[in-house]
């Protein structure tokens, strides 16, 4: 009887796991988050190319 509480024990806490991953990766799908940080990650990159000076002389 002991082994079968611990077997339930430990498949709550991968159901619960799993709960919890699937929430928030529908969090990020349906806010869409993902392209939001990249949009500003991509903002950010070219702040700090797009400042440099450049003299094309041929």
């Amino acid at each position: 009887m002991r082994n079968m509480c611990k077997i339930l024990e430990v498949f709550k806490k991968i159901v619960l796991i799993l709960v919890a991953v699937v929430g928030v990766l529908f969090v990020v799908y349906f806010w869409n988050l993902d392209q939001k940080l990249l949009g500003w990650a991509y903002k950010q990159v070219n702040l700090i190319f797009d400042q440099k000076k450049v003299d094309i002389v041929f």
